[in-house]
């Protein structure tokens, strides 16, 4: 009875928008997508946490830019996908009985491991970029582990269904003339295949089998389409804060990239960092320790070295980002003071929480583009940026462009 009734209410959810062919369009999709954000990903992580003996590119200078805004515009698309993807596919939860094998469990468990994975990492991944953190675990490292399970549950999934990939790669002859498909399942053969119910339930199956499929409201073509608009808008709706062309129409994103004090955001300010009373004493000092000796050096005392000029991007993990004119003096030219050259630095800030110390690992150190800033677009850093002495650095995390520099200290 309980099969009987779950068969004809799958027939009833049959469209001609529901058929593998549909699932596997959108399952391709969906696959780049998070192949995408798992390596740009990885990038941001080791990035923050690099494991022995790894070095990193500093040139293009807007790498992180570039791969951080994809990681966010492709993490963004992937929600209505996900949604049509599931609403595509989700009649066969009713199938009876809801497995047949050994396989048949493991390969409903990947599957479910597959959607709640991915569920939670977009879901976190989306709050991450209001800086809104309603969970009760630590995002980064959640992020970081959800990643490697959802790629592992894809994995699988992928070697299951790969049959039926490569049976529906391709537009199939089963779409007739007038663009429907046949009511099936993804993976599984017509409705009509299944063992027949008796009695009443069975007349009616059979008569509904006996039925010609209804013209259908949406229609596969109609569904896809539909999916790629609905991508295509929320990323041009909320990519404005890292691509400046879509800046006018930037509706649903966080913030806007020109709204912060000298023309750039803040994520966190000095007093959210109870760092205002030392970045504004006037008796602030910049301590240099290296390997031969260690300097003290002054606002003015900087201010008094070679200055370098440097056109950097700032962009952050959220996937806001923007450029800007920076003007200080090189780490190199302080490393030269101490005997630092080559090596690799403890920054430490007078700021409080995370991100209060970093590390600047050996080719961002050499790179004669990073910078102890102390101008920002002309002008004098804001406190709020970082006022009196910040890191900039090329392709690397906002996180890491260290603001309110207490000390740089050869590790």
């Amino acid at each position: 009875m309980i099969g009987s009734s779950l068969s004809l209410l799958r027939s009833a959810l049959a469209s001609p928008a529901r058929h593998p062919r549909t699932a596997v369009v959108l399952g391709r999709l969906l696959g780049l997508g998070f192949l995408i954000c798992f390596g740009t990903g990885l990038l941001s992580h080791f990035l923050q946490d690099p494991l022995p003996g790894m070095a990193f590119l500093t040139r293009p200078i807007w790498l992180y830019r570039l791969t951080q805004g994809l990681h966010v515009a492709v993490g963004t698309a992937l929600i209505p996908l996900l949604l049509a993807k599931l609403w595509t596919v989700y009649p066969l939860l009713f199938r009876w009985p809801p497995v047949r094998s050994v396989g048949g469990v493991l390969e409903r468990a990947a599957i479910a491991l597959l959607v709640a994975a991915t569920f939670v990492q977009l879901a976190t991944g989306l709050t991450d970029t209001f800086q809104w953190y309603p969970q009760p675990f630590r995002f980064r490292e959640t992020h970081f582990a959800l990643a490697w399970a959802l790629v592992g549950a894809l994995a699988i999934h992928v070697g299951v269904k790969l049959p039926v990939i490569i049976r529906w790669w391709r537009r199939s002859r089963s779409v007739d003339a007038a663009g429907g498909l046949l009511p099936v399942g993804e993976g599984e053969g017509d409705l009509r295949s299944e063992p027949r119910a008796k009695g009443v339930t069975g007349m009616l199956q059979r008569s509904i089998d006996r039925a010609p499929t209804p013209p259908a409201a949406v229609s596969r073509r109609t569904a896809i389409v539909g999916t790629g608009l609905a991508s295509f808008a929320v990323v041009a709706l909320t990519a404005g804060e890292t691509v400046p062309a879509l800046a006018p129409i930037d509706v649903f994103a966080p913030r806007l990239v020109r709204s912060g004090p000298q023309g750039l955001p803040v994520n966190r300010t000095a007093a959210q960092a109870n760092a205002n009373r030392t970045a504004l004493d006037p008796a602030w000092r910049l301590t240099v320790q290296g390997p031969e000796r260690s300097v003290v050096l002054s606002l003015d005392d900087l201010r008094g070295m070679t200055q370098t000029d440097a056109g950097l991007p700032i962009a952050c993990v959220e996937g806001w980002s923007t450029q800007a004119q920076w003007r200080g003096v090189a780490v190199r030219d302080l490393a030269a003071l101490v005997g630092g050259q080559g090596r690799e630095w403890l920054v430490h800030s007078f700021a409080t929480g995370a991100y209060s110390t970093t590390v600047l690992q050996r080719e961002f150190a050499a790179d004669p583009l990073t910078l102890v800033a102390l101008e920002l677009n002309g002008s004098v850093l804001h406190v709020d940026h970082g006022y009196p002495a910040r890191l900039i650095s090329p392709a690397r995390p906002g996180v890491l462009q260290t603001k309110w520099l207490r000390s740089l200290v050869v590790r």
